[in-house]
């Protein structure tokens, strides 16, 4: 097992990739998110991971949108309850456990402000069954 003195920092898109698969793969198998991710997979899914890797690269590596706030469109959690303190600490594990270093830092930072923003922000919630 890797230790934070062994991690890497987030530096590319590729390391973007690792992030966002790492926890979609958490969320999926999560008791309480795992329903929305599963929607997710079965609706959205192709498109709510580019929308992630485009929202994160924008924010930790300043690349640059054609067009609009980098804010993903959909989301596979509801903007309110305890599906966002669930999905915060899941994204800080995964940040922990694959990068250390101080763009691993500001990615915590941004995940609680988008958690935040989220919940005082009505944005389209992906359906359950």
């Amino acid at each position: 097992m890797k230790t934070s003195a062994t991690l890497a920092d987030i530096k590319t898109e590729g390391d973007i990739k690792t992030l966002v698969d790492a926890l979609c793969h958490k969320a999926t198998n999560d008791t309480l998110l795992g329903p929305r991710y599963g929607a997710a997979a079965r609706i959205h899914w192709p498109q709510y991971l580019t929308s992630q890797y485009r929202y994160w690269s924008t924010t930790l590596l300043g690349k640059q949108l054609e067009e609009g706030e980098p804010v993903p469109a959909l989301l596979a959690l509801p903007t309110s309850g305890p599906h966002i303190d669930h999905w915060l600490s899941l994204f800080f594990s995964t940040v922990e456990e694959c990068f250390a270093g101080s763009k691993a830092e500001e990615a915590k930072l941004l995940a609680r402000q988008l958690a935040t923003r989220l919940q005082t922000t009505r944005v389209r919630e992906l359906p359950v069954d």
